[in-house]
């Protein structure tokens, strides 16, 4: 798409409400760009903030009238750039949209705007004996809108599933400004293609969501916990594999490598030991979850954890658990941070953890593991130094090559963060021709003047 110039600016501010658009140079940049690292932002020329639906209408209308480049929003919370702006662009942001319009107890549904934060609908759903499963890190601040957007995981993936596993409808507001509804309340349904699956993860390159219904499930049982510190990676991915084969699904199953073990014990203090190579997080929900636990305590003494310990009691299970939740702020003690996602299978993880451990010391830099061992996703931190230069190209570098090993090992370039502008270029690496050539055909029929998040995920043929 042609640059929109200034004049085609004034022209769809000048159409839409005065208290949705926002023109201060000021405030537009603080909406320039996501939480991404190395991926590029300008200001945008103004930022829209709807209220409705209608309006989402009318900002898209005029946006297509004259070709301007709209970029959505939802907490800025993204980790690839794909909420990042250009100065010809406006930013669309959902933040307002905070309401859950509907609770069906009786159909276990929930029907939330996108500007709804995950955790108050968790919590919302959880007042009336239901639950909302998925659980992202960023589930205290991220939108539903943006979960949708990016299909995001968590630790409860490897039970549950990800948020596109939960929404059974949309309303999205194509790029033209009509109303797309999808999807539908019943059980079962299977007329027509199905659009709500498209949707979900398109990063807001093919529509602008304004509605999602939900599924949801009865509260689970209050879980019990294991944490099992392993001296081997062999040990680990072992206890790994064998929990897969022995058909158990914990409803969580979380790693961290060494190098993360010790960044948390060194913020905590919490005695994890010098000679831990792994430690894995494991939970379940089950009705016999006291015994479930005690299989999984003979399968991980089996491989060598030298230290196991079990928890019932939910404020000792959320002290067990700490060690998992402060991963990241540990490892951002230590400087400059890129956050990687990517994933693989799950026999093939501590394969990537050893690949990372060689490709931090090729480059001399120290980069922590943490993720879902229980669905091989993984999230490998860089840690570097933003002033240097020679740094920052290493950083870059040892990204490319963990992007590289994952692939090589079956995996992909994203588990739950998304494309976005941070690794457009690897998505012709992960897929062939035919289907980067389909992918493009979807894009042109939902958005053939280009004006939806332009540069995120596909790059312009």
């Amino acid at each position: 798409m042609n640059a929109a110039s200034t004049t085609d600016i004034a022209a769809l501010v000048d159409a839409l409400p005065a208290d949705i658009v926002v023109v201060d140079r000021d405030i537009v940049a603080g909406y320039a760009r996501d939480q991404s690292q190395f991926t590029h932002s300008e200001a945008p020329a103004a930022v829209l903030m709807p209220r409705t639906t209608a309006e989402v209408v009318a900002c898209m209308t005029e946006a297509s009238k004259h070709s301007i480049a709209v970029i959505p929003r939802g907490a800025g919370s993204g980790l690839s750039g794909g909420a990042n702006a250009s100065a010809d662009s406006v930013v669309l942001s959902l933040h307002r949209m905070t309401r859950i319009r509907e609770l069906d107890t009786v159909n276990r549904l929930a029907v939330v705007e996108p500007g709804v934060i995950t955790s108050d609908l968790r919590t919302t759903a959880s007042e009336a004996g239901l639950f909302y499963p998925p659980d992202p890190g960023s589930v205290t601040f991220s939108t539903m809108g943006g979960n949708v957007a990016t299909n995001a995981g968590g630790m409860c993936c490897v039970k549950y599933g990800v948020t596109g596993d939960f929404v059974v409808a949309l309303e999205v507001v194509l790029a033209d400004g009509r109303v797309l509804r999808t999807g539908r309340r019943t059980v079962k349904g299977v007329a027509g293609y199905d659009l709500t699956h498209l949707l979900v993860g398109s990063e807001g390159t093919l529509g602008i969501i304004t509605e999602i219904t939900v599924r949801l499930l009865p509260a689970p049982r209050a879980p019990h916990t294991l944490v099992a510190a392993f001296p081997t990676l062999e040990g680990t991915g072992s206890a790994i594999s064998k929990i897969s084969s022995a058909g158990i699904t914990p409803s969580m199953l979380e790693i961290l490598d060494r190098t993360t073990v010790k960044a948390v014990d060194d913020l905590t203090r919490m005695g994890i030991g010098d000679t831990t190579a792994a430690l894995l997080l494991i939970q379940s929900d089950e009705p016999d979850a006291e015994s479930v636990v005690t299989a999984l305590e003979s399968i991980c003494t089996e491989f060598g954890a030298e230290d196991v310990v079990v928890g019932s009691d939910p404020a000792e299970a959320a002290m067990l658990l700490e060690a998992r939740r402060l991963a990241l702020p540990a490892l951002e003690r230590l400087g400059d941070w890129l956050l990687d996602d990517v994933a693989v299978p799950c026999s093939a993880i501590t394969d990537l953890i050893t690949s990372v451990e060689e490709i931090a010391a090729e480059h001399d830099l120290t980069i922590g593991v943490f993720g879902h061992a229980g669905d091989g996703n993984l999230h490998p931190t860089i840690i570097y130094d933003a002033a240097d230069p020679a740094s920052r190209a290493a950083a870059v570098s040892a990204f490319d090559a963990i992007t590289r090993r994952a692939l090589a090992l079956g995996g992909t370039i994203t588990g739950e963060h998304g494309v976005g502008r941070l690794k457009s270029r690897w998505l012709t690496v992960e897929h062939d021709e035919v289907s980067m050539s389909v992918q493009h055909a979807l894009k042109k029929s939902l958005d053939p003047r280009g004006i939806l998040n332009p540069g995120a995920v596909l790059v312009a043929p």
